[in-house]
């Protein structure tokens, strides 16, 4: 039966190291829950990965005697490798979901990262493409998709009774919204993302945003209504024009350093969360470009 998710749980889960939010949602009447953006832990320096993080979300679904239905990812994260795949072996009933625009995301990279010309583009490395406006249930939970690119081309907010998990579409209002610099990225699309999709929302809906920076070493906070978006927002309030947030967004972006773990998990997100084929010695390696700028 379809419940109207007003008495959803979210449970949230922090990782420190790549301030990403992992939540956990479920309707407590079906025990039927879904995860959203989980992570693999990936040490840069060893180039190691580890369970960590992904322990700590199925030790508490475990005791929470859940169902998982789904995992969703907002869209193909640069600043963390996904689990998504940890937990399909874990639970081989998951749904591994991301929004229908990965398409474009993995034709950009292969290009990037000179995949094999057998690196699919299609999205069919994940379970299910999930399309603008599409309404879908993960066991009772039913879960509405608005589609917020601008980050990048394939970010999707997933809506769930008035809870609204955006990713790095919009973060809390002291710290402002994503960068747009990626490639295929575009702060002019971002802007219409924000102030038409997901601030036409109801005030009083929750946005649970896929980061905190914790600016100022503040505790940490996750959650944002509309209402104190479009009023607080230090970088795109309700009232900001469109020239005056590209403006500062495409400046801003000009300053920014590259995310510690773009190369690794871009590459693997957008073969969703699967590392490479093991090479003849059985181990499998990343394709890490590399460039010569002029010294000045």
């Amino acid at each position: 039966m379809t419940r109207p998710n007003e008495d959803i749980v979210i449970k949230e889960f922090f990782d420190p190291l790549t301030y990403t939010l992992t939540y956990v949602v479920h309707d407590p009447a079906s025990s039927d829950a879904v995860v959203i953006d989980p992570v693999w832990d990936y040490d840069q320096a060893s180039s190691t990965l580890s369970k960590e993080s992904f322990a700590k979300v199925k030790a508490w679904i475990v005791e929470s005697g859940l169902r998982i239905r789904m995992v969703l990812e907002t869209h193909a994260h640069a600043d963390h490798v996904s689990s998504a795949q940890i937990f399909k072996s874990e639970f081989p009933d998951v749904t591994v979901a991301i929004g229908a625009n990965i398409c474009r995301v993995q034709e950009t990279f292969k290009k990037i990262f000179d995949l094999p010309e057998s690196f699919p583009t299609d999205g069919r490395q994940f379970d299910r493409l999930i399309r603008d406006q599409e309404s879908f249930q993960a066991g009772s939970l039913k879960i509405e998709a608005i589609a917020t690119p601008g980050h990048t081309p394939a970010c999707m907010s997933y809506k769930i009774g008035s809870a609204v998990f955006v990713g790095d579409a919009i973060f809390m209002p002291d710290y402002g919204t994503g960068r747009c610099d990626f490639p295929a990225g575009s702060a002019e699309t971002l802007y219409s993302s924000i102030v038409e999709r997901l601030f036409a929302l109801p005030d009083d809906t929750r946005l649970y945003t896929g980061h905190d920076y914790q600016p100022g070493g503040r505790p940490l906070q996750y959650m944002a209504t509309v209402g104190e978006q479009k009023s607080k927002n230090i970088q795109l309030k309700g009232a900001t024009t469109r020239a005056d947030y590209v403006k500062f967004r495409t400046e801003r972006d000009r300053t920014l350093s590259a995310p510690k773990l773009l190369l690794p998990s871009v590459q693997l997100n957008i073969d969703g969360g699967r590392l490479p084929q093991p090479h003849a010695n059985g181990v499998s390696y990343l394709s890490i470009p590399v460039t010569s700028g002029a010294r000045k």
